[in-house]
């Protein structure tokens, strides 16, 4: 292993994308959790919580209504990317604090204020032990994950790291964006990256993650807001695990993410290695 396979290179075992409404990867709606999920502990999960739960749950290859057993995971991390997730029920809670008092919010309501709400739920969901994080700066959320995934990786902080992305299209979300927004998600599962493993490769450039408009995925220019819709905190995820289907799924071999840079290359980059046939799409 070279210096710069050490800083830059991971392993990606993992992938899904869940997309209500978009074809090829449409997933249940949040109301319809259950169908992937099962029924048990979904009440009062909020949509981005719960858009959040099938998109892991579908990446670590589960059956529907499938539950963890054994163990709490203390190697496997969570890094979550959301910046308008609870938004609707903090603007609930607040209005119910300041006409009502603050004994008139639920208890079941209470917990999703906390911005973290994502990542602590899908650790707690799937029993996973390690470091927790929730990221919120803007559209680079998904880039900024996976470079902080790296460093939990490289750092020997976690052995495997769950990077999901999620993020509603209520009202209040909609009014804060100032535009329109796409309900989805998407998770890619990273480890350490070592030689003659069977999965994708994942080539994470140094530097600053690009900014939204403009950024590309593939060969072929596919701009995931032009057209699928604006997926904000959960874009740059949506993007990688798109990359990922279509370097395995699709067979392209090598996919990029990013705008060109003067010398040609992407800023991320998904590569089938000589086992890849190995990985299936989810």
């Amino acid at each position: 292993m070279t210096g710069r396979e050490r800083e830059t290179r991971l392993l990606l075992t993992g992938w899904s994308l869940h997309l209500p409404g978009i074809a090829g990867f449409d997933g249940a709606p949040p109301e319809k959790a259950a169908t992937v999920l099962g029924r048990k502990g979904l009440l009062y999960k909020e949509p981005s919580t719960r858009l959040a739960l099938c998109a892991v749950h579908r990446a670590l290859g589960f059956e529907p209504g499938q539950r963890v057993t054994g163990p709490i995971e203390t190697g496997t991390a969570v890094v979550a990317c959301s910046n308008l997730g609870n938004v609707e029920t903090v603007a609930k809670v607040t209005r119910t604090v300041d006409s009502e008092g603050g004994r008139a919010v639920s208890v079941l309501d209470a917990p999703n204020v906390s911005p973290n709400v994502v990542a602590s739920t899908v650790a707690l969901w799937f029993g996973f032990g390690g470091p927790n994080l929730m990221l919120c700066p803007g559209g680079t959320a998904g880039l900024a994950g996976l470079r902080m995934a790296s460093l939990l990786l490289r750092s020997g902080r976690a052995t495997r790291v769950v990077l999901v992305g999620a993020e509603p299209d209520d009202e209040i979300a909609s009014i804060l964006h100032d535009g329109p927004l796409r309900a989805g998600s998407a998770c890619v599962i990273l480890e350490p990256w070592r030689e003659n493993s069977g999965h994708a490769v994942v080539d994470v450039e140094p530097g600053e993650p690009a900014p939204l408009p403009g950024r590309m995925v593939g060969p072929g220019g596919f701009d995931v807001k032009e057209q699928w819709g604006d997926f904000y905190g959960a874009h740059g995820v949506v993007e990688l695990a798109l990359a990922a289907h279509l370097a395995v799924a699709e067979g392209e071999g090598r996919v990029g993410i990013g705008p060109r840079r003067p010398d040609g290359g992407p800023a991320v980059s998904v590569a089938v290695t000589d086992h890849s046939e190995e990985m299936g799409s989810r």
